[in-house]
């Protein structure tokens, strides 16, 4: 273990950042501002259901299999859900309720023990929203340039896996 005694000006850890200055500003120019998210099509919604994982919550009023099979028919309906869902901004309150289920954070672990998980399930259609919000998002911020060049969480094609082989790399080049 190294001291702070120890350590010298030349193998300081931040050094290299020493006498740089701080960014400006966080905020992003004002004709950046994202006020209102575009609405979607019956296309591209009717591919997030056909993509979804056939799992339901006892809180869902249709089954996600049988929002599959009649995805014809309900299709106008989802769409205008998710649509007026992104107009005002916000969802119905009876999509704002969860069926919270505590998991064991590792098997074998004695149930009694505080030391469970919470996993939340939430409604199909409200996942359809936080789906659709989420790409206008990533969308907005990738256009405009404010998506962090090497972040690796919730990103296409980035993984802690690309995490991983990143900080990998620099150490091995390092000289």
């Amino acid at each position: 273990m190294i001291s702070c005694a120890s350590l010298t000006r030349k193998s300081r850890p931040f050094a290299s950042t020493e006498g740089q200055q701080l960014p400006t500003s966080t905020t992003p120019p004002a004709d950046m501002s994202l006020s209102a998210l575009s609405p979607c099509s019956e296309e591209e919604v009717r591919q997030l259901i056909m993509q979804s994982p056939t799992k339901s919550c006892t809180l869902d009023p249709i089954p996600t299999f049988l929002v599959k099979e009649m995805v014809d028919v309900l299709l106008p309906y989802v769409t205008a859900m998710i649509n007026t869902s992104l107009h005002e901004g916000r969802l119905p309150s009876s999509h704002k309720h969860a069926v919270v289920t505590p998991l064991l954070k590792k098997p074998g672990l004695d149930a009694e023990e505080l030391k469970n998980w919470p996993v939340s399930n939430l409604t199909f259609v409200s996942k359809l929203v936080e789906r659709v919000v989420s790409s206008r998002l990533v969308s907005y911020l990738t256009t405009h340039g404010q998506m962090p060049q090497l972040q690796s969480a919730y990103r296409c094609h980035h993984s802690t896996e690309t995490a991983l082989l990143k900080v990998l790399s620099d150490i091995l080049l390092m000289p």
